[in-house]
């Protein structure tokens, strides 16, 4: 067993998008475990829009990577030495092990994983993503048969379960993808009802005029992924007492592409007059509903009654680059790296 581990640390911190000089490759000496930790062969990282938020030095939900820390992530991979009970060398295990070869975690900070699935399907529609999705459309989407809602980034980890969960329930489901591709996975494969290119619309205005044809009735759940032109374009469109789950804003990470504050006015104004629900939440503050969503949707992603895709890239080294690509929707499905 080689003495040595390889990571990607944070350089320095982003002047908006993301750029490889960001990031650096390091080796860093391969770490020992202690009684209670387990030593982990990375086989399979997770690449996630929250990831962006974690390089600035700012407040937030969770705390940002130091200059030189690793870049924080979740990681599949197979145990090399164990020292806690229950743990043993071969299992394979999920847990945060940032970007590198190797992590040493508390035995109570992985999971092992079911071995009839995909390691893989641990970091995206029956890991974090799909638990985000699950959590956030029926504790706040609160979705009823009948209904109409809009998704953004409809193809990813989170968008993909939110609309594949509601079309099971009756809802009438409309995807907002980037480009003929993703649109045309988001029928085909998901199963949404409708699909929008948001590339074809120059505008807010635009795209709202499509997304209304495809809404006649109106916008009940509105399952924001995205913010920037689709947010604009969506809320005038919200029926009264519409509820609009905040699970990201892809859109405006990196301070690109923040809309125009003068529209904050009457955007404000829908939330007032048709009397919206918008809830903010974080996974984070559910992950006590795990064991719930893996026996509801497990069996499920075994029987392919839920789909998933995964857009798999090769090596540590490539991260930072694939990254940067998925931030501006470069990737199809699921982003993860094999190491």
């Amino acid at each position: 067993m080689s003495a040595t581990m390889s990571r990607i640390t944070l350089a320095r911190r982003p002047d908006g998008s993301p750029v490889p000089e960001d990031f650096k490759l390091e080796n860093a000496p391969l770490p020992s475990p202690e009684q209670g930790d387990v030593l982990i062969e990375v086989t399979h990282l997770s690449l996630d829009p929250y990831m962006r938020g974690r390089m600035d030095d700012v407040k937030s939900y969770a705390p940002s990577v130091d200059i030189g820390g690793t870049m924080t992530g979740q990681g599949v991979g197979r145990v090399l030495e164990s020292r806690a009970d229950g743990i043993t060398k071969g299992d394979i295990v999920t847990g945060m092990t940032g970007w590198a070869s190797h992590a040493c975690l508390p035995a109570s900070d992985i999971r092992r994983l079911d071995a009839d699935l995909p390691p893989s399907t641990a970091l995206g529609v029956l890991g974090m993503p799909g638990l985000t999705g699950w959590v956030g459309l029926h504790k706040y989407g609160r979705p009823q048969k009948g209904e109409t809602l809009v998704v953004g980034a409809a193809t990813g980890p989170v968008g993909s379960m939110v609309g594949q969960l509601a079309k099971s329930m009756g809802l009438r489901t409309i995807a907002i993808a980037g480009g003929e591709e993703k649109c045309r996975l988001a029928t085909e494969t998901f199963g949404f009802d409708a699909a929008i290119d948001h590339r074809a619309h120059k505008d807010a205005k635009s795209l709202r005029e499509a997304i209304a044809k495809a809404a006649p009735d109106g916008v009940d759940i509105y399952w924001e992924n995205v913010a920037g032109k689709l947010l604009e374009a969506v809320l005038p469109l919200m029926n009264v007492h519409g509820r609009i789950p905040v699970c990201g804003m892809i859109a405006w990470y990196g301070g690109d592409n923040i809309a125009d504050t003068n529209q904050l006015p009457s955007l404000w104004r829908s939330v007032l007059v048709k009397r919206l629900h918008v809830s903010g939440f974080i996974i984070f503050d559910h992950w006590n509903e795990y064991p719930a969503f893996l026996a509801d949707v497990g069996p499920k992603v075994a029987s392919g009654d839920i789909a998933y895709l995964e857009d798999v890239a090769e090596g540590l080294k490539n991260m930072p680059q694939t990254f940067i690509e998925m931030l501006k929707g470069g990737n199809v499905g699921k982003q993860i790296v094999k190491l």
